[in-house]
């Protein structure tokens, strides 16, 4: 990928962590954001997976994002959760095309020995498979058919600043081989924090915005997540203010993605060329990237009646794959 994921304020703060418990989320690069509430939705805006803890492990559910009826469950032994992908609660783990969702076990310290995913039919949450992965990874995005992950791998006991991205084949379960990196700038180490996820109309590109230290330039790492391949676009237009709280839009063609300030345009990128330039016109039509606000029943009442659906499924149908 080429662009280092941590600044150096969240890298010491990581570090001096090193052998204590993480809030329940997917972990690093996105350490204390828990999704699995949220969850992830899919990108025509019908349904939306979340995770619920329950006593002896986890219940993943499909909701509905009109009325929030519970479509489908599953019960799994062990902790799993959807993945966090940005600090503003932007998930991911599920396919482009509603066949897989992926699911990832929390983090309970850095770095872990094992990392540990369960793979899902997305469509009855049926077949549940365990992927182990020795090492540590964390989750970063899915191919649009659901064949390929991407993966944070840190490769220092001691820094999680050092890592690099793998593409790990859901088919063969194997490691790609080789980092994924922009090739224009191979070499190219550049530091930020994940401030919000969108990603384009077909699943195909996963677009995150990086906010830098040190009044540095902000930029947006494009991965693409068919062909394994990535870019990172330096945002210069933008200057060195906050980017905390800002979002991206991608145009309902994909060809556009524009960077806003709640609801002011501050930069447009050209999906095709990478090139920056600054608003001219209104913003692009946005598409839904999964985490719009959907319709939870209010007070917790959905928690409960998904732990109180695991619990029972657990006791009518017997042992389930353990993580």
């Amino acid at each position: 990928m080429g662009c280092s994921r941590h600044s150096a304020i969240a890298a010491a703060v990581l570090v001096s962590a090193i052998g204590a418990p993480l809030a329940l989320a997917d972990g690093l690069p996105v350490d204390g954001v828990d999704a699995s509430l949220a969850g992830v939705g899919s990108l025509d805006g019908s349904d939306r997976f979340v995770t619920i803890s329950a006593p002896t492990g986890t219940t993943v559910a499909r909701i509905a994002q009109r009325g929030g009826q519970v479509e489908a469950t599953r019960f799994l032994n062990g902790s799993f959760t959807i993945p966090a992908v940005a600090y503003d609660g932007s998930a991911s783990g599920l396919s482009a095309d509603g066949t897989r969702v992926v699911l990832i076990v929390p983090r309970p310290s850095f770095p872990r020995a094992t990392t540990t995913f369960a793979v899902l039919d997305a469509k009855r949450l049926r077949a549940p498979k365990i992927e182990r992965l020795r090492g540590d990874f964390s989750f970063d995005a899915i191919s649009p058919d659901g064949r390929w992950i991407y993966l944070i791998e840190y490769t220092a006991a001691t820094d999680p600043t050092l890592y690099q991205v793998r593409a790990y084949d859901l088919r063969t379960h194997r490691l790609a081989p080789g980092a994924i990196v922009d090739p224009r700038e191979p070499d190219e180490k550049m530091q930020g924090i994940p401030v919000t996820r969108a990603t384009s109309p077909d699943g195909r590109w996963a677009y995150t915005l990086y906010e830098k230290q040190g009044g540095q330039t902000p930029f947006v790492h494009a991965l693409d997540t068919a062909r394994r391949e990535a870019r990172c676009i330096d945002l210069d237009l933008m200057g060195s203010g906050p980017v905390q709280g800002m979002r991206m839009d991608v145009s309902a063609d994909g060809g556009t993605v524009t960077v806003r300030s709640e609801t002011t345009p501050r930069a447009v990128i050209d999906a095709r060329t990478f090139a920056v330039s600054a608003p001219i016109t209104a913003a692009a039509t946005p598409t839904d990237t999964g985490r719009n606000a959907w319709p939870l029943l209010a007070g917790g009442v959905l928690a409960t009646v998904l732990a109180g659906l695991g619990v029972r499924h657990m006791r009518r149908r017997g042992p389930h794959p353990t993580a």
